[in-house]
């Protein structure tokens, strides 16, 4: 019998899924502590480190089971792919969260940035701090924000798997 090459495909969908979990766990639990209202960092922190690791590990998984083979094509797919995936998994979390969940949760949010803008700078005129909200709105659009969540998982899957893949590639 001749082994089996793994698909890229599959490592890719099943890190994706994980790293789309671990978002939004951290997601509940911020919401579930009242932090996201209070605007904390943490979650974010804790996912811009979380994100290269599964990159990484998942990288290094593939290579130990394609004999120890890695191309560096390969591990920028996987990296792509993985990025694409959890970001899709949590834009559609979002999506339920915003519409079904809480629905409420984004005019709260914006109200207690409005508030957390004019305590901090209290001379801002209010067109200013109207803009500001206004941008912040768009950015919160569910397909604006969905399409730029997705582009940027990409980007810095494509930016964390070439750095494993120079690291990690077979050399001939």
């Amino acid at each position: 019998m001749e082994d089996q090459k793994p698909a890229v495909g599959k490592f890719a969908m099943n890190y994706g899924i994980i790293l789309g979990v671990v978002m939004i766990a951290l997601s509940v639990v911020s919401y579930v502590t009242g932090q996201a209202l209070e605007g904390a960092r943490w979650p974010q922190t804790v996912y811009y480190i979380v994100f290269p690791i599964v990159i990484m590990y998942a990288i290094s998984a593939f290579k130990k089971n394609n004999a120890n083979v890695l191309t560096l094509g390969n591990a920028i797919k996987l990296g792509v792919v993985i990025g694409v995936i959890s970001a899709i998994v949590y834009v559609i979390y979002g999506i339920l969260f915003n519409y079904v969940i809480d629905p409420e949760f984004m005019g709260q949010l914006m109200e207690v940035t409005r508030d957390t803008m004019i305590e901090q700078n209290p001379d801002m005129p209010q067109e200013q701090i109207d803009q500001s909200i206004k941008f912040m709105e768009m950015m919160f659009n569910p397909f604006l924000g969905s399409a730029i969540w997705i582009a940027m998982s990409a980007l810095f899957g494509l930016i964390w798997s070439l750095i494993g893949g120079l690291v990690m590639r077979s050399k001939s």
